[in-house]
């Protein structure tokens, strides 16, 4: 099936490592895809294998679970008293996860990427300065860089009959294969506080959502939700 460039990695994220996630053209949501061979969790599992477990040094209260996988985060990276990782997990030098956190599997923190205080993300990529700061659920998602989710933006990632994920494109309910899917968010796209995406939604680059919205479907770079 032939998808618009409009859901590809290249039109939704501009410095997007494509010699990592060789896509080659495909929806952007074939990193959710866990069966894909450039998926996050392909991917992610591949570069484990190399770089193996890496703990933080002296940090209170900081638990952590490898029975699925190491967990690695990087010098440099932050990790603050009462964090909770799960791995496969990876969290780059730069980025910044807060107290009483909860890294789940396949989480991918790029560099000066956040998840904040509070928050919960699971099978997701935060690109460089993507932020999750105040309570947010951030699962099987894809975040742009420089996006910020307001304070208790949820990224709903499993519809209510547990059915496959169908995005509406040209007047045509078209299926991504993908049973849990949360949201791709391109570069710069706001979020206002308690927002939350249904499963599937898909948003262009600088977009702004205005806060107590619901959003679903796919949107254009720089649309207006409210």
């Amino acid at each position: 099936m032939e998808w618009p460039t409009s859901v590809t990695t290249s039109a939704l994220f501009a410095d997007f490592p494509q010699t990592v996630f060789n896509l080659s053209g495909q929806p952007a949501w074939e990193l959710l895809n866990p069966d894909h061979p450039s998926g996050i969790k392909q991917i992610l599992s591949k570069k484990l294998k190399q770089l193996g477990s890496k703990h933080p040094a002296d940090v209170l209260y900081v638990t952590i679970d490898e029975a699925k996988g190491p967990v690695h985060v990087e010098e440099g990276a932050t990790i603050e008293p009462h964090v909770h990782l799960i791995g496969p997990c990876l969290i780059e030098s730069g980025a910044t996860v807060r107290a009483h956190a909860y890294v789940r599997e396949n989480t991918w923190m790029m560099q000066k990427s956040l998840l904040g205080h509070s928050s919960e993300s699971k099978h997701t990529l935060f690109l460089p300065g993507a932020k999750a700061p105040h309570f947010n659920y951030v699962g099987d998602s894809v975040l742009g860089s420089n996006v910020n989710l307001g304070a208790g933006v949820k990224l709903s990632n499993l519809r209510n009959d547990g059915a496959t994920v169908a995005i509406w494109i040209d007047d045509e309910r078209r299926s991504t294969g993908i049973r849990k899917f949360g949201a791709i968010i391109g570069d710069g796209t706001q979020l206002g506080c308690n927002t939350v995406t249904n499963p599937g939604s898909v948003l262009g680059q600088n977009c702004m959502v205005h806060p107590n919205t619901t959003v679903s479907g796919l949107h254009a770079p720089s649309s207006v939700l409210r």
